[in-house]
């Protein structure tokens, strides 16, 4: 039985070895992370931002007087990226000789449905943050695997974004398609993900050296890690 990807995209433009559309990320804007993150970290930090993709958040983080390194590794994404040092890596394969006032891993990226690949996320942050320092991740709040829904919604830029063909293979499990519309041009990116839990996404941060220091929104999607 041959094993679903947990991801591919399809679409004009280039796709991102996640499944991301090039296209699509570089049209994206912020709504809100940038201010929230530079409220629960230091006063011009360096940033390691990890899935940084076309620079949507990064670009607003230079702005608040933050040092950042962008990687990714899609070397299309890099492109859009300016006035931050970009690095073209996986996450999990990436070994700079410094660390870091800050970790960031954003966009759901911890919530993938491979176990060790997720392991090896939190052992890179671990590795590139300061003693002092902390990572900063995003993941979907627990609760939201039980409510979530096909919906529609057109963004700012006039971008038709649906979610839909839900799908619940496995416990803790979610498949889903995310259909982006603009004008003529679509793109698709399916996903998989996985519910963590509070106790199970501490175990995790332990298995790699961290721990759970606290949370940055009261719906604890924002998580803020720090050196076990």
């Amino acid at each position: 039985m041959t094993k679903e990807p947990p991801y591919h995209g399809t679409g004009p433009g280039s796709i991102a070895p996640d499944g991301s559309a090039v296209d699509v990320y570089a049209m994206l804007k912020p709504d809100g992370e940038p201010e929230l993150i530079h409220g629960a970290v230091p006063a011009g930090a360096r940033v390691l931002e990890l899935g940084a993709g076309a620079g949507r958040i990064t670009h607003a983080l230079l702005a608040l007087g933050h040092e950042v390194v962008a990687v990714d590794d899609s070397p299309e994404m890099l492109r859009h990226v300016k006035g931050a040092r970009t690095v073209v890596s996986p996450i999990q394969d990436l070994a700079l000789p410094e660390v870091f006032d800050v970790v960031l891993l954003m966009s759901y990226v911890i919530d993938v449905a491979d176990d060790e690949l997720r392991a090896a996320f939190l052992r890179s942050c671990r590795r590139h943050v300061a003693e002092d320092g902390c990572v900063i991740l995003q993941r979907q709040p627990p609760e939201w695997y039980d409510a979530v829904a096909p919906s529609v919604r057109v963004n700012g830029q006039g971008l038709r974004i649906e979610m839909t063909d839900l799908q619940r293979p496995g416990p803790g499990l979610l498949g889903a398609t995310m259909r982006y519309t603009l004008g003529e041009r679509t793109w698709t990116h399916y996903y998989l993900s996985k519910r963590l839990d509070d106790d199970f996404l501490e175990d995790a941060l332990n298995a790699a050296g961290l721990t759970i220091a606290g949370f940055l929104t009261p719906d604890r999607r924002w998580v803020r890690a720090i050196p076990a």
